[in-house]
């Protein structure tokens, strides 16, 4: 059908338009800032251990206890979010995030281990969840779809750079003064970012969802659709979880050090590649269809490690799955969106978070107990990519409903005040 006057074609969004969006590049660059620690705090955890002694299975130990206690938590501080707003649970988390980090220092020499691991714990447990609160803001402060998947692109590219800075900065502090202070930029950084997001009206103004008994029930959040998307992503976690200890095994068969770091950076780097090709132009297909292609993509694209490359060419590889990540991750919280019932949104982000980290946690399991069996190490990746197709493509007819995203619309919002987009949706 020809287009009349009244049917010009839409123009395109770019990047500048959507960060020109008022809060958009303010609550961008504050969740990046909050959530530093969570490149920084492993790193950062290991390192310290071994400056005062404590030697590096013990800092290993620290730095796992952070990531799987901070994982665990995300659901509960979701939910606590949609019930009772995010400065209410963001500033006390970040607050206590940050002093249990400032307080390593302080307690190492005299501490016990069991007490320093209860501090590790303490910090990861809570570290507030920025990125589950931003993504449940962008309805409200972005109504129109496309400018949306824009800032969720742009959102979820730009965490590429998190585990390429983050690091880096960490190891500079280290090499310049100390771990000591590298924990304490680390708590600074997670508290000024926090601080910069729920001083911003989309977060300040975030309001309490009344209570409705249809809304409330779990089952309706935790339905077989659902379920099957964690599970995908959990698939997806365990490749990329294989990534650290293959970076580390690679490096040792090739005796190229610097290799343990290149491919996480890599990877990082396709992320943040792929998240702004991904962005800046409206594709084709539904959101599901989207994450089908993508995992696909994502799932062939570990294929060449196979191979068993040497350090330049699996660094080039690697890169791949980075693009391709991009796709998966923002397709899956539209397609969330779809499934999930007014109320739960924020619960419901955390949940795809705990599934990506309980991967991880497995494939780096995994990857560690193979890492003396090359190709069986190398097909890791693969093997957990391809699980997440396989669930994807057993639950599509379950997601169909996910193919119309715009099912519980957004309204758009004043400046200030910013509604509740979940009670709008209800």
């Amino acid at each position: 059908m020809p287009l009349t006057a009244t049917q010009a074609p839409a123009p395109r969004v770019t990047y500048r338009a959507v960060l020109g969006t008022p809060h958009v590049a303010r609550l961008l660059f504050g969740t990046l800032t909050g959530r530093m620690p969570q490149g920084m705090a492993p790193v950062a955890l290991v390192l310290w251990a071994t400056a005062t002694g404590y030697g590096l299975a013990f800092g290993g130990l620290l730095s796992a206890l952070y990531g799987i206690s901070f994982a665990l938590s995300q659901p509960l501080k979701g939910r606590l979010m949609d019930l009772y707003g995010q400065r209410t649970v963001h500033l006390p988390a970040a607050a206590l995030n940050s002093a249990s980090l400032l307080l390593l220092p302080l307690i190492g020499p005299i501490a016990t281990t069991k007490q320093i691991m209860a501090t590790v714990v303490m910090a990861g447990l809570t570290a507030p969840a920025l990125e589950a609160g931003l993504r449940a803001l962008w309805p409200s402060v972005l109504p129109d779809p496309r400018r949306r998947h824009v800032a969720l692109a742009l959102d979820t590219g730009s965490q590429g750079l998190l585990y390429i800075t983050g690091p880096l900065l960490v190891a500079t502090l280290t090499t310049l003064h100390s771990p000591a202070l590298a924990l304490m930029v680390t708590a600074a950084l997670g508290m000024a970012g926090t601080i910069i997001v729920t001083t911003s009206p989309p977060s300040r103004h975030w309001q309490r969802t009344q209570p409705d008994p249809t809304v409330e029930s779990p089952a309706r959040l935790l339905g077989a659709g659902f379920a099957l998307l964690c599970l995908s992503l959990a698939g997806v976690g365990f490749a990329i979880g294989t990534l650290n200890v293959l970076g580390v095994a690679m490096a040792e068969r090739h005796q190229a050090e610097m290799l343990s770091g290149a491919l996480p950076a890599a990877f990082a780097a396709g992320t943040f590649l792929g998240g702004l090709a991904y962005g800046a132009r409206t594709w084709p297909g539904t959101h599901t269809g989207q994450l089908i292609a993508g995992t696909a993509a994502f799932t062939a694209s570990w294929l060449p490690l196979l191979l068993l490359p040497g350090p330049s060419a699996a660094t080039a590889a690697v890169m791949l799955p980075g693009v391709f990540l991009t796709v998966i991750v923002t397709s899956s919280y539209l397609t969330c969106d779809a499934l999930t019932p007014p109320g739960r949104t924020s619960e419901a982000y955390t949940w795809l978070l705990l599934a990506i980290g309980a991967g991880q946690a497995a494939g780096a399991t995994a990857a560690g107990h193979y890492a003396n069996t090359p190709l069986t190490g190398a097909a890791l990746p693969t093997a957990g990519a391809a699980l997440a197709l396989t669930t994807l493509a057993l639950a599509r007819a379950r997601l169909a409903f996910a193919q119309h995203p715009t099912a519980f619309p957004p309204p758009p919002i004043g400046d200030p005040p910013c509604p509740n987009h979940q009670q709008s949706r209800s």
